[in-house]
């Protein structure tokens, strides 16, 4: 006799069933999918005791028609597809006709809809995927699905959902997604009868963020808003500053579809490289647009990861986007930023002396004296201050367009740039003229006043005042210049030639990028595999086993596969601009701060190489605000 059967009809849908419905998020997800494409502007969920025993989601799309509410209940029954070649243009969230058969399979469903046409909707019960009821009723335009007793049918499932709190907040996680990735319908969320968030739908990213995640959130991000290759990345990224202490506050969309990636990860965390503090993430609402013909989003039973048939143009786009941003839209944080409110009258030094309750022979002001070295000291750099250099080489791959606009006509002019000279070098003659024409005012020089600390420079430039950490601002200074290729370390020359032997791959590594490590101050002659003869060492490695450094870059650029030598060289980067720099609680020179302060303030340093401020700005507003100077 043989020992293979046929299984029964409900026990396949229930396993069927278990690849699509996990836990209550996962019905939502489904029905909230199925209301975004049957063209809904309003969609309501509620839930009670975290989704466990009641669910409901309504909405004003297209509705069900009599004819397809029966089928719509079937496995693999959908109005999306047609056949194989359909795939490959597939816009829905859903396309598998699998959501209803398998919510069914484990629930009891009650579905209400009609059509706009219509004058009369249908009601439609069916429990543990057994048609119940099918009768006329009266309802409003659209769909209304209500889900009781999720896995009463399958006790080994139900034991095994979490309290209603953590099954709850899965809810809303998908909530949000959903709500974030389609800011143009109008969401509301219901939990045990409490609001916990309504969208207004007015197609507005930017609006959905605020609404979703909070002024706190919305405060923090700079827009994006880049195209490149095909590839249109659209949203909103965490200023580096309000770096988060994890993942959870990435967001990423393709094509409207909430999904997972890890080059998404990787690209945007690429873009914050040395500006963001070690162990912090960036957070981000990022939608990225791409042809479908090029993506696979049936990878997943829950369609929650992509594939794509070229990675390469998705990374750079995002990667070129939150950089272009960061390097466009963030600038140096206002130390009172909370207290920038338009003043309704300055008063003058008279007016203030001029006050009763405040007679002038009561105040008195007092400069404290700024001591001067004896002999001008220029900056400790790495080789020498270029002072026409730039200090950002963000992008390396290909030239960028950027548009900027005319002094005196105003006209938006777009021209290409690369990090390695001025735009206006290669700008149009209209630019260069009005560049030439409009001389830099003096109320905008900038000059240091001194030093508080021995650690922080004062500088003044027009009607504000910033405060820079001299040492963090030459180290970024400092990071850039090696990094750039612009400087190399001084090299020490060893008495006498010493022998390292390495792994054959670490040999191989260090062959094929000696250019890079003789920038580093090593002085080396390749001998037979796997021995190499270290005639030089870096000056500024005294601390460490110059050798044992040399070491173990071999072994990890050899891991890397050659290919991404700059992220495995930046711990060094960082350790030699680090010993390169001017220190703190050393008193400099005028001259030397003075020079720091124009560096940093014209090339708009912003963070060290580990992601800390280096400037903070204080308007003279908020200072006379502070002293109560205007009312």
């Amino acid at each position: 006799m043989g020992c293979i059967h046929l299984l029964d009809r409900s026990v396949c849908e229930q396993i069927a069933a278990g690849e699509v419905i996990e836990k209550p998020a996962s019905v939502i997800k489904e029905l909230v999918e199925n209301s975004i494409d049957a063209g809904a502007t309003s969609i309501t969920v509620e839930i009670k005791k975290g989704g466990k025993t009641y669910m409901r989601v309504t909405d004003n799309g297209c509705g069900i028609a009599q004819d397809d509410m029966i089928s719509a209940f079937l496995r693999h029954a959908t109005s999306k597809i047609k056949e194989a070649r359909d795939l490959n243009s597939v816009f829905t969230l859903g396309f598998r006709g699998e959501a209803l058969a398998s919510i069914c399979a484990v629930s009891r469903v009650e579905t209400m809809s009609k059509c706009r046409n219509n004058e009369v909707g249908y009601r439609y019960v069916v429990e543990g995927g057994e048609r119940v009821e099918l009768e006329e009723c009266g309802c409003p335009d659209g769909t209304t699905i209500v889900v009781r007793e999720l896995f009463y049918n399958v006790p080994a499932r139900l034991k095994f959902l979490g309290k209603d709190v953590t099954e709850g907040n899965a809810v809303a996680n998908i909530v949000t997604k959903l709500a974030l990735s389609h800011p143009e319908i109008s969401f509301k969320f219901i939990r045990d009868n409490r609001n916990e968030m309504i969208t207004s739908g007015d197609g507005q990213i930017m609006s959905a963020v605020y609404s979703v995640l909070g002024g706190a959130f919305y405060n923090t991000v700079l827009p994006v808003e880049y195209s490149l290759n095909g590839v249109s990345v659209r949203g909103c990224v965490t200023k580096p500053l309000q770096s988060k202490a994890n993942r959870a506050f990435q967001y990423f969309f393709v094509n409207n579809r909430s999904v997972r990636s890890q080059i998404f990860t990787a690209a945007i965390e690429e873009a914050y490289r040395n500006i963001i503090m070690v162990g912090k993430f960036p957070g981000c609402v990022l939608m990225i647009s791409v042809d479908p013909a090029t993506t696979d989003v049936n990878t997943h039973p829950t369609k929650a990861e992509i594939r794509f048939s070229d990675p390469k143009p998705i990374f750079d786009a995002i990667y070129f986007g939150v950089k272009n941003t960061l390097m466009t839209s963030d600038s140096t944080p206002d130390a009172i930023a909370d207290m920038v409110i338009r003043p309704k009258k300055v008063l003058t030094e008279e007016e203030i002396f001029a006050q009763p309750e405040k007679p002038a022979e009561q105040l008195s002001f007092a400069s404290p004296p700024v001591t001067l070295a004896s002999e001008p000291k220029k900056p400790a750099a790495i080789k020498r201050f270029p002072g026409d250099s730039n200090i950002f080489n963000f992008f390396d791959e290909e030239p960028q367009e950027r548009t900027v606009t005319a002094a005196d006509t105003g006209k938006k002019i777009a021209f290409k740039y690369v990090n390695k000279f001025d735009p206006l070098d290669e700008a149009p003659s209209e630019l260069k003229e009005n560049a030439e024409i409009a001389p830099k005012r003096e109320e905008e020089e900038i000059h240091a006043i001194g030093e508080v600390f021995k650690t922080y420079i004062v500088a003044q430039r027009g009607e504000d005042m910033y405060l820079i950490d001299k040492h963090a601002a030459h180290e970024r200074f400092n990071f850039d210049t090696l990094k750039s290729g612009e400087a190399r370390v001084e090299m020490q020359t060893l008495l006498s030639p010493a022998t390292v032997s390495l792994s054959h791959r670490g040999h191989a590594a260090i062959a094929e990028q000696l250019k890079i490590f003789d920038r580093f101050g090593f002085e080396i002659k390749m001998l037979k595999a796997p021995l190499i003869s270290v005639t030089g060492i870096p000056m500024l490695l005294t601390e460490d086993d110059p050798l044992d450094v040399l070491v173990e870059l071999s072994e990890r650029l050899a891991d890397s596969g050659y290919c991404d030598f700059e992220s495995i060289f930046d711990e060094l980067y960082h350790s030699v601009a680090c010993k390169a720099s001017i220190k703190g609680n050393i008193q400099s020179a005028i001259e030397e701060l003075d020079y720091l302060a124009k560096l940093v303030i014209e090339k708009n340093i912003r963070y060290c190489p580990h992601g800390r401020p280096v400037a903070a700005k204080f308007s003279k507003y908020e200072l006379d605000k502070l002293f109560k100077r205007v009312i």
